[in-house]
């Protein structure tokens, strides 16, 4: 298990190596098997392409740190280590927002984050349709804050990054919890 874990991180570092290097496009497996000091089959044996590799970084890098954070309901702080980590790797994460299409770096943030909210939900009991409309499942709810979650990362990583990320986390909070009405009311 260790030893997997050693190649799926090794592989990982190889790919954040190389996008640096050149647009993630150009980047070959073999390439990032050779980064890593191994073979292809062995690519192969841990991820079915080079996206995959790139969604198992950002769950690792930007998702899963926070999971306990947000057991614990603390939104804020998961919210400041989603923006710090995604800074620490800023010139590798600034390039790869800018993957667009099929497998788009958006597409992975998206399902990144909805599935970490669709866990957050299902925790905490609210697994049930909503009394308001059928619609709002936990799904369609997930898919809807991992949306928003993703817009913002991705405006934040567009501009540089330049604002910190504890203010990012009060932005991110202060929209979730108001209303279009609550916000038109404001100064």
């Amino acid at each position: 298990m260790q030893e997997s874990r050693d190649v799926e991180w090794g592989l990982a570092q190889s790919l954040k190596k190389l996008v640096i290097e050149k647009p993630f496009e150009k980047i070959t497996i073999k390439q990032i098997a050779d980064g890593a000091g191994v073979i292809r089959v062995t690519f192969y044996n841990h991820f079915q392409d080079k996206y995959d590799l790139l969604a198992w970084i950002v769950r690792r890098d930007i998702f899963d740190p926070v999971k306990i954070l947000l057991s614990n309901l603390m939104y804020r702080q998961a919210l400041i280590l989603i923006f710090t980590n995604l800074r620490r790797d800023r010139e590798f994460y600034m390039k790869v927002g800018k993957i667009t299409g099929q497998n788009s770096f958006a597409e992975i943030v998206e399902e990144c984050a909805g599935r970490l909210i669709l866990e957050l939900l299902q925790e905490y009991g609210t697994a049930g349709s909503s009394r308001i409309h059928p619609m709002m499942t936990p799904e369609y709810i997930s898919r809807y804050y991992g949306n928003s979650m993703c817009y913002i990362m991705l405006d934040w990583i567009r501009n540089g990054m330049q604002t910190p990320p504890e203010d990012m986390a009060d932005i991110y909070m202060h929209l979730g919890t108001h209303s279009i009405q609550d916000l038109l009311k404001e100064d």
